[in-house]
């Protein structure tokens, strides 16, 4: 199956591994599994990347994730200029794989990587090897911090719906200690998430006194999180109660077009995507900015984020399968 009839992942990660046995140890990778890639690096399954291999940094740890890759919403903020002819959606599907591939290799290699301008990189090459090549400046969790703090400001990925996630407080210590002395900000709705363990002040899904799931086993790997709203817009489409775009009043034939439906859960407005994109850019009053955020419906005034109603558009459209295993699931819950 290509990536033009493939939904939006559930989850895709970029993740920083770092060595249980000697700290300065560390490795950048990417996965839609943090817990089974865990096990591979570690040995427990076949997989795993030759540079963790070896017995004597074994066992690894996830410290740190960054979530929402692919993001649907923020292919547009890509460094080219769309030709007009071509959907949303067909645009942010076909550079899903190579966002994935150069936001890892930007972090892996921020001395060379063309996203961080130079006046603003923070790892700069002072060898060559032998074929002449920049050679890649040793990486400690500060310089990886730092640029990943970077990388998260620049244009190419700062519209991004992402979010960070900490799962280990000393990790999470040296981010806010950089953090502080940054003039720069991150942007105001960009996530950031800790989850230090089953001692943490704000657990994750659990009764008090019960065991809980923490770090990379806690994150939902499925579409699980977004099953009252697929159910909703499905039931929508299903029985043809769409009726005219909220937005321009405008005819929505049913399969002719691209249709978003706001995400909150007792609120039935549809849409054209691109009259609920222009609508989010306005309420943003961003003049700069090609893709949308964060805004709020029209008719029910809830808070709406646009890589949520993407990643059910995409769900809808490009996974009837997953759609149907999701929604069966909820039933024969409701059934227990």
């Amino acid at each position: 199956m290509s990536a033009l009839t493939k939904p939006i992942p559930a989850l895709y990660t970029v993740y920083i591994l770092r060595s249980t046995v000697r700290h300065a140890s560390l490795y950048i990778g990417s996965t839609p599994n943090p817990p089974r890639r865990l096990k591979q690096h570690n040995g427990e399954v076949k997989g795993g990347a030759a540079r963790t291999s070896r017995p004597s940094l074994r066992p690894w740890e996830m410290v740190a994730i960054v979530s929402g890759f692919p993001g649907m919403v923020a292919a547009l903020k890509f460094e080219y200029a769309l030709p007009p002819h071509l959907s949303l959606l067909y645009v942010l599907e076909t550079v899903t794989d190579a966002w994935e591939i150069s936001s890892r290799w930007a972090l892996t290699n921020p001395h060379l990587s063309l996203h961080i301008p130079s006046s603003e990189r923070l790892a700069v090459f002072t060898q060559r090897k032998k074929n002449g090549q920049p050679k890649r400046p040793r990486a400690n969790i500060i310089s990886i911090l730092s640029n990943l703090h970077l990388l998260l400001r620049v244009p190419s990925f700062a519209r991004w719906p992402l979010s960070l996630h900490f799962f280990d407080k000393d990790v999470h210590g040296k981010w806010q200690d950089w953090v502080s002395g940054v003039e720069e900000p991150l942007r105001r709705n960009l996530a950031v998430k800790t989850d230090l363990g089953p001692d943490d002040a704000s657990p994750l899904g659990a009764s008090q006194g019960e065991e809980r799931p923490w770090g990379i086993h806690a994150l939902p790997l499925d579409y699980a999180p977004l099953k009252e709203y697929a159910e909703k817009a499905r039931s929508i489409f299903a029985f043809e109660r769409e009726g005219g775009c909220v937005h321009c009043k405008g005819a929505m034939p049913p399969t002719e077009g691209l249709y978003a439906v706001c995400p909150n859960v007792d609120c039935e407005a549809v849409g054209h995507l691109q009259c609920w994109s222009k609508r989010v850019l306005n309420q943003e009053g961003d003049g700069d900015a090609v893709v949308p955020l964060q805004g709020k419906c029209p008719v029910c005034e809830g808070d709406l984020r646009w890589g949520d109603m993407m990643k059910e558009l995409s769900l809808r459209l490009r996974g009837p399968k997953e759609l149907d295993k999701l929604l069966q699931k909820r039933k024969r819950q409701r059934k227990a």
